[in-house]
């Protein structure tokens, strides 16, 4: 989850060569209409889009070579819902939000067409698609030192969700590469909130306990390690 603070811009890694494909679910497609593949069979996608996406920026999907995984760091999928509802950018108004959210059991909702950027992530929207994970994980004392280590597991479920929309995305994406952790991109700190003197890491999702070893081993994407 994005919530947002300011910190220096970060560098991207750069873009492989890739080549433009239709939409997979949400929009019309950027190119040829008998290339918008349907979901397969194994994949159900709940379409469940916010009220700001038509003033989300448009992007063609070949613009996407990069999955990140988060956790809310909420319990539950109506409070993710009511978070990423919230405008937080008054600019635009717009909010942060992933693409897909996945429940623990197993149910996948899309927010945001795959033809639109979501803010999910900083510095790494443009190129990529964003997955959140319904989990507790910090809440409700995201800042606080002695909640750092608070953690919830994934079911198995919630798991074999993702790896079936993982396989979907890549199937028809083909420029969907790289996979990598909301905390492996931003791995800025801010002050705990009952420290006077200790730093915290602003994101710790979706965590050292997330299956990293499944996703590697029974879909196409590979890790992209930039901050570790």
């Amino acid at each position: 989850m994005q919530v947002p603070h300011s910190r220096r811009p970060r560098r991207q890694a750069p873009l492989p060569q890739m080549t433009e494909i239709a939409l997979v679910q949400g929009a019309a497609p950027l190119t040829r209409p008998d290339e918008s593949p349907e979901p397969s069979a194994a994949v159900t996608l709940h379409q469940r889009p916010l009220a700001y996406v038509d003033r989300l920026d448009r992007r063609v999907l070949a613009q996407i070579d990069l999955l990140v995984i988060h956790a809310t760091e909420l319990p539950t999928a109506a409070m993710a819902r009511d978070y990423g509802e919230m405008i937080q950018y008054e600019s635009s108004r717009t909010g942060n939000s992933g693409h897909f959210y996945i429940d623990r059991d197993g149910r996948i909702e899309q927010y945001v067409p795959l033809d639109r950027v979501a803010n999910h992530v900083r510095g790494f929207n443009g190129r990529s698609i964003g997955v959140e994970l319904i989990n507790s994980g910090r809440y409700p004392h995201w800042y606080r030192l002695d909640h750092q280590n608070k953690r919830e597991d994934y079911p198995a479920v919630q798991i074999n969700a993702l790896l079936d929309l993982v396989k979907h995305l890549t199937a028809h994406i083909r420029s969907l590469t790289w996979a990598a952790g909301h905390d492996e991109l931003d791995i800025s700190e801010i002050p705990a909130e009952d420290s006077a003197t200790a730093l915290i890491r602003r994101k710790m999702d979706p965590g050292d306990h997330f299956p990293w070893s499944a996703l590697v081993s029974q879909t196409k994407l590979k890790r992209l390690l930039l901050g570790i």
